[in-house]
């Protein structure tokens, strides 16, 4: 943008008319080219505003319409960004209470008399401070638990009489009577508020207030048309969201159209797109309920003659059999009797085999009984006794011939027999005995082991044999 902001618009003719002749009036295309063509003069190159984003209203030819609000005073211009210039970040960016930076020129469009800034990029400069401002009251009263889902109630089957919280001279109140008295079913209370501007929240609160009053009084229609987030900003006051949730009976929330999003839309039990949507949503349809109690009776007229041709059909073929009661009664007796004489035959069974067990359990005891169990241990006992005695003498007899076998064995070798026959053993003085040559030294004393003697003896000459 140029350094000079200041702008001088000239309309004057370039020779002035007589001074008794008026001048000669411009059209309103004249007058429309010249502001065009003095804004195009002062800014020939592209300038970047910053402002809060408000009134955001994409069109479905793919251009963005929105304002751009002056936070710090009282100033407002009409933005377009057209299909060509707007990406996916841009329109993402470009929402209510955002706060933007654009670049573009301000242009003056002819056709409806209205000056708008047609901008071609677009950056993010952080949340609008209302944006900020609503973003801090909803998460307080989130955390208060207002928002919560299990605090929402149900909207009543048959309302009696519905309240609405509107403008008296809106289109609202309009679209609700026309919704209502087309379903029927239910009488609309009226109570006026003002829902945009200075007071509105204290009005609409009031109002609420009032309606609650009342006895006959079963939901509430909280709701008024569409418009900028400025004109919505009633129900964004923490006064109205509190005045909404602690009501009495339930609340629907018809505030704006389906993009505009308010804080009583979280507060109330539900929310419609429109005042029309929240009236179809309370009042019942008369006309349909009306076709569907006629469907209902038809089809429960039918289930009930059903019901009665099934029953005749079963009465019939249930006549035929029963034919005479009493050969019905008859037949039902001789099955008694035959059931009674077959109980009985089992009964004897029973008994028999219950009789037979019992003997067999007498005998199993008297066979059991401590005396005769007794007794045959006794028996038992003196012949494993007897066995026992003959084990043992017959051991004992075997025990004493093998003693005296290996007696006679022990006595054959024994070195005792070998010294009887004329033999004796020399031992030296540690006690080995004397073999050969070199077991013993002249001087040596050895001892020698006669049949009947011990002798003591010096060795006196060693000679050795020869060999034969």
């Amino acid at each position: 943008m140029s350094e000079d902001r200041s702008l001088s618009f000239d309309f004057t003719p370039k020779t002035p008319p007589p001074v008794d002749e008026p001048p000669p009036p411009l059209t309103v295309a004249e007058l429309d080219r010249a502001i065009k063509g003095a804004l195009d003069g002062a800014f020939d190159v592209a300038v970047w505003v910053e402002g809060e984003v408000t009134d955001a209203r994409p069109a479905p030819s793919g251009h963005l319409y929105f304002s751009l609000k002056d936070e710090r005073e009282d100033a407002l211009i009409d933005v377009v960004l057209y299909r060509s210039n707007v990406t996916p970040r841009m329109r993402a960016l470009c929402v209510n209470g955002a706060r933007a930076r654009l670049r573009g020129k301000p242009m003056f469009w002819a056709p409806r008399g209205r000056l708008q800034f047609v901008a071609d990029r677009a950056q993010a400069a952080g949340r609008g401070a209302l944006l900020e401002a609503i973003e801090r009251l909803k998460a307080s009263l989130a955390a208060e638990g207002l928002f919560a889902p299990e605090r929402k109630r149900n909207l009543p089957a048959e309302p009696r009489v519905v309240g609405v919280v509107t403008s008296r001279t809106g289109a609202v109140i309009h679209d609700v009577c026309r919704v209502a008295f087309r379903r029927g079913g239910a009488s609309l209370l009226l109570a006026g508020a003002q829902v945009q501007g200075a007071g509105a929240a204290e009005s609409i609160c009031m109002a609420l207030g009032q309606l609650q009053r009342i006895a006959n009084v079963d939901v509430i229609i909280v709701g008024r048309g569409g418009g900028s987030a400025d004109d919505l900003g009633a129900f964004n006051e923490e006064s109205v969201v509190r005045a909404v949730a602690a009501c009495r009976v339930p609340v629907v929330s018809a505030v704006g159209h389906d993009v505009d999003v308010t804080l009583v839309d979280f507060a109330a039990d539900a929310r419609a797109a429109t005042p029309s949507q929240a009236a179809e949503m309370v009042v019942p349809d008369r006309r349909a309920r009306r076709d569907l109690l006629a469907r209902t009776t038809l089809h429960l007229t039918r289930a009930m003659h059903g019901h009665l041709a099934q029953g005749r059909v079963a009465l019939g073929r249930a006549a035929v059999r029963v034919a005479d009661p009493r050969l019905a009664i008859a037949g039902h007796q001789q099955t008694l009797d035959d059931r009674r004489a077959r109980l009985a035959a089992c009964a004897r069974g029973a008994l028999s085999s219950r009789r037979e067990r019992l003997s067999r359990a007498r005998q199993r005891l008297a066979y059991r009984h401590p005396r005769a169990v007794i007794s045959r241990e006794k028996a038992e006992l003196a012949q494993w006794r007897s066995r026992l005695h003959g084990a043992y003498t017959a051991a004992f007899e075997r025990r004493i011939s093998g003693l005296q076998r290996t007696a006679a064995r022990l006595d054959a070798l024994s070195p005792l027999r070998v010294l009887a026959r004329g033999y004796a053993v020399a031992t030296r003085e540690d006690g080995r005995a004397v073999r050969s040559v070199g077991d013993a030294s002249p001087g040596d004393v050895i001892h020698i082991r006669a049949s009947e003697a011990r002798l003591d003896a010096t060795v006196i000459h060693i000679e050795p044999l020869t060999k034969p």
